[in-house]
């Protein structure tokens, strides 16, 4: 590996530790999920900045406000590397309040979401990502009722600030649908690969390419077709590399991340493991934009699709948590 990347990687393991240590108390795959964001802007991980956001969101929103649920740490690392906190968590505040009028439900998921949308649009452009928003959520509920929750609210705010004709894209979203769900156990993960590969614009054989990817990489003993990581399939597939290289990268990538500090076997599972290195990878392509390698509409294409993807994964595993932290003390 590169001297540049293999730097980012320690970067990356250094975020992780500090944050835990910082953050103790909060899911530590949402603390990653922050470092992830440091390590993405090259940046050394600033908890007190965190610490700042954290408590200005605690003194923006009520007791039992969903900004003061798992994703906290998530939106406060978010806001932290914003160039006006104040105004961005205002601006964050409005869009969720418009949400929840467009009847999307309170959760973590919306919180992200009102984020991305409050980020990445003008305040004249809300009211029409969320009304896009919700015609997305509604077109995928229609198709697939029972797969469609919460957790695609994220991607629904993706495709609603995405200039996808909404009719175009469920049609094609349902074209992947039905040729990848044979291949794979998760019709909910095959949804969110879907998403993903909509997103990083129309290419025809996309699902082929994951499906090669898909069994390149289960060539070399790593399975990245399953819940959580499938949609990490669909990210690498953006990517413009060929098939062995990409495979190689994320292989050493994941061997290089064991040896750190805090991401051993015993302090974080294989999947996740193998989630962030794929991510970090992405990020390094999004690092090539500034020698010409992609175009910087793939760039930050790559970037939003990975921290929405981390976010939902992450929101995903926080609740399944709590809800078995609940269970127990019941």
């Amino acid at each position: 590996m590169k001297e540049q990347y293999t730097a980012k990687l320690e970067l990356f393991a250094e975020n992780a530790l500090k944050l835990k240590k910082a953050f103790a108390w909060q899911n530590v795959m949402v603390n990653r999920l922050a470092a992830l964001l440091y390590t993405a802007e090259n940046k050394i991980a600033d908890d007190e900045a965190i610490r700042a956001s954290y408590e200005l969101i605690k003194e923006n929103t009520g007791w039992f406000s969903a900004f003061r649920g798992n994703s906290i740490i998530s939106i406060a690392a978010l806001l932290s590397l914003s160039a006006d906190q104040e105004k961005q968590l205002t601006n964050t505040l409005t869009v969720y309040e418009l949400m929840k009028e467009a009847k999307f439900r309170a959760s973590d998921y919306l919180v992200i979401s009102a984020y991305q949308i409050a980020a990445h649009a003008t305040s004249d452009q809300y009211p029409r990502t969320v009304e896009r928003a919700k015609q997305f959520y509604d077109s995928m509920k229609a198709k697939h009722r029972f797969l469609t929750g919460q957790d695609d609210y994220i991607f629904a705010a993706m495709l609603g600030l995405s200039d996808i004709d909404i009719e175009q894209g469920i049609d094609r979203m349902e074209q992947l649908y039905s040729t990848l769900k044979p291949e794979f156990l998760s019709g909910n993960s095959v949804q969110a690969l879907t998403q993903v590969l909509i997103l990083g614009g129309e290419a025809p054989e996309a699902a082929a390419r994951v499906l090669a990817l898909r069994d390149d990489f289960r060539a070399q003993g790593i399975r990245l077709d399953k819940e959580y990581t499938l949609s990490s399939l669909g990210v690498l597939s953006l990517l413009p590399s060929n098939r062995e290289d990409i495979v190689t990268d994320v292989s050493e990538t994941y061997e290089f991340l064991r040896t750190q500090k805090g991401l051993g076997s015993w302090s974080i599972s294989k999947q996740e493991l193998l989630l962030l290195s794929a991510s970090l990878l992405a990020f390094k392509y999004v690092d090539d934009v500034r020698n010409g390698m992609i175009t910087t509409m793939l760039s930050t294409s790559i970037t939003n699709i990975v921290i929405a993807q981390q976010a939902a994964i992450a929101g995903a595993t926080a609740a399944s948590a709590a809800a078995v932290a609940s269970s127990s003390s019941d």
